[in-house]
């Protein structure tokens, strides 16, 4: 019998409290996932590069759920729920989509919140550092474009901004269910 190595699952937590939540649960032994994005804050005159969460209020927690483990999560400090149904009927998010933004945070690129999107042009990134996925191309000037990572279960997404010789059209057979644009 093979070893259930686990979903990924997403952990709604209490407003800035994403950051608690995965210390908390990664110092119990848990596989967590907190993707952040860089941006700008002004603290008493002196502008700083800060790190913010990529998808406030969430983070992804990868382990196979029984009611133990859940009971464990559940009594986590700044967690609101792990979403899905009830603790037996939780919802995963695809490996998949899990991949895309860890390639996405990885790749060192500009990032910044987007609108979740549903329709588009359908694309494929041939080169670069975020060269095979595919998705959704939105032009937004030329020779520039956004390349949309979306994560279906929270029904949001992270932009990035990519040069649009870099993308070829993609047939939507080829796609994965998990849009990007």
């Amino acid at each position: 019998m093979a070893l259930d190595t686990g979903n990924w699952f997403v952990l709604w937590t209490h407003s800035h409290s994403e950051r608690l939540v995965h210390d908390q649960l990664a110092g119990k032994g848990f596989e967590m996932f907190l993707p952040t994005i860089k941006t700008w804050s002004r603290r008493k005159g002196v502008q700083a590069p800060i790190a913010l969460p990529m998808f406030p209020g969430y983070v992804f927690l990868h382990h196979p759920i029984d009611k133990r483990s859940y009971v464990e999560i559940a009594k986590t400090r700044g967690l609101v729920r792990v979403l899905g149904e009830r603790w037996d009927r939780l919802t995963p998010v695809p490996d998949g989509e899990i991949d895309a933004i860890r390639r996405v945070v990885a790749s060192d690129v500009p990032v910044f919140a987007h609108p979740y999107l549903r329709e588009g042009q359908n694309v494929r990134i041939i080169a670069g550092p975020l060269a095979g996925l595919d998705g959704i191309l939105i032009s937004t000037k030329p020779h520039r474009g956004l390349f949309v990572v979306s994560v279906a279960l929270l029904q949001r997404s992270v932009a990035v901004e990519v040069d649009c010789t870099q993308v070829c059209s993609a047939p939507t057979a080829d796609r994965i269910s998990y849009q990007y644009a």
